[in-house]
């Protein structure tokens, strides 16, 4: 890439939308994420007779394990919504930098 075009991107308010968009969206998720996987943590570390509670009276499964899977998928589906975002409101604006790039 040449750099009068990188600097008509760079100089694009789309860009710098763009940029604070995605930039606002990641950290928001990855907050979220690691917030729920060190109360977890430190649920696990400072009260564990918590996390080994039965589910019900007569359960060998306890309590930990479906909020840890719950963690897990939770990651999962946080993954997919950036992505889902990425390929939408993110792609449109790439798009669009692009083509005001190119004349």
């Amino acid at each position: 890439m040449s750099s009068s075009i990188t600097e008509k991107v760079r100089a694009n308010p789309k860009f710098l939308e763009l940029k604070a968009k995605r930039s606002r969206f990641a950290w928001t998720l990855m907050a979220v994420v690691l917030t729920v996987y060190y109360v977890f943590m430190a649920v696990v570390a400072f009260a564990p007779a918590m996390m080994r509670a039965p589910i019900g009276a007569g359960w060998t499964l306890t309590i930990g394990f479906p909020i840890g899977a719950a963690i897990i998928v939770g990651a999962w589906l946080t993954t997919g919504l950036y992505i889902r975002r990425a390929n939408g409101e993110f792609e449109d604006l790439t798009r669009d930098i692009v083509k005001e790039a190119g004349k």
